[in-house]
């Protein structure tokens, strides 16, 4: 079993792989201990691939994972964690913006300890207008509403323990909000300054709309990091009160009626049909709070399913191991 694993994952960078290979081979190398290097191809339709099966070809120590189609980053990551076995597992892009030299201050604060060490792109060179501003803004509001006070969520270059990273379902785009969801398994999270590189050969795959997105992926992980084990006490509150206003409504309508004989529908229609509403509402909120009770239950005793497919696994075995097949 490795110490030390590195997931990768790749969409698209066929100019950019070997070159990567050989920056972590290198560092590894001189850190001293064991090490696995997760190559993970997302659905890649160039070349990438195949350079990754050459690699795996000539270095046991290299494990691709090849998905069937584009799944996305978060679940390409997912498969690159499912698949590692070292004790410390460290993620970064495949685009040659983190600069592996980096890897042993990761390494060092894991080793002194801590369950999460994050990357922080304290001096960004990215567009000032299009990336810098939305991703400090979302950055701000990612620590407020998680109560994880690190300053940059978005980078995928972070470090984990192996039980810490293999207890977070990971679905979705929520791969930049792993320190915060590890928070809430009681991890303890450090972060560390890194550098900023410019992309040296390829395209990005980064836009302005994918930080938009991140805003509607706060209400989620604000939702789930307060309720995700009891969404009755959330919509249930709101239940509980939609049906107490429309009750408190109805019954001054009915004193209306029995002592001053009033038609209610005639003068009081429509605050008749608010009372309607609030009280039908309240019991559709409640019940979608039993459902979601009913959603927890099965996610504690269910197995989780991985969200993405394999098409193949491809590593060389080394000599030393022993072999599958055995001669009677």
């Amino acid at each position: 079993m490795p110490k030390y694993s590195i997931a990768v994952p790749f969409h698209n960078e066929e100019d950019n792989v070997t070159a990567l290979y050989d920056r972590l081979k290198a560092v590894m190398e001189q850190v001293g201990d064991s090490f696995e290097l997760v190559f993970v191809d997302d659905g890649s339709n160039d070349r990438t691939y195949k350079l990754l099966e050459e690699i795996a070809a000539v270095d046991s120590r290299v494990l691709v994972v090849k998905l069937r189609r584009n799944f996305g980053q978060t679940s390409a990551l997912a498969a690159g964690f499912d698949h590692a076995q070292g004790e410390f597992i460290l993620a970064m892009d495949g685009d040659l913006q983190h600069d592996p030299n980096e890897i042993p201050n990761f390494l060092a604060k894991l080793e002194e300890g801590y369950d999460v060490v994050s990357g922080w792109r304290k001096e960004r060179i990215d567009n000032f207008v299009m990336r810098r501003i939305p991703s400090r803004c979302a950055n701000w509001l990612m620590a407020k509403l998680s109560d994880v006070d690190i300053h940059d969520f978005g980078t995928t270059f972070k470090a984990y323990r192996r039980e810490v990273i293999h207890n977070i379902p990971l679905y979705g785009e929520m791969h930049r909000f792993i320190p915060a969801l590890a928070s809430w398994y009681g991890a303890s999270i450090c972060e560390i300054p890194i550098k900023n590189v410019n992309r040296e050969r390829g395209k990005s795959h980064y836009g302005i709309g994918r930080t938009f997105r991140v805003f509607f992926d706060l209400l989620t992980i604000r939702f789930l990091l307060r309720y995700m084990t009891r969404p009755l006490h959330f919509f249930g509150s709101f239940g509980a009160l939609s049906m107490l206003g429309g009750g408190a409504i109805s019954f001054f309508l009915l004193l209306l009626k029995v002592f001053t004989h009033q038609h209610v529908m005639d003068q009081h229609g429509p605050l008749f049909v608010i009372a309607g509403v609030l009280i039908l509402a309240g019991i559709q909120m409640l019940a979608i709070g039993l459902l979601g009770e009913l959603q927890v239950r099965h996610y504690h005793t269910a197995t989780q399913r991985a969200p993405y497919t394999i098409d193949r696994l491809v590593r060389l075995r080394s000599p030393e191991e022993p072999s599958l097949l055995q001669e009677n």
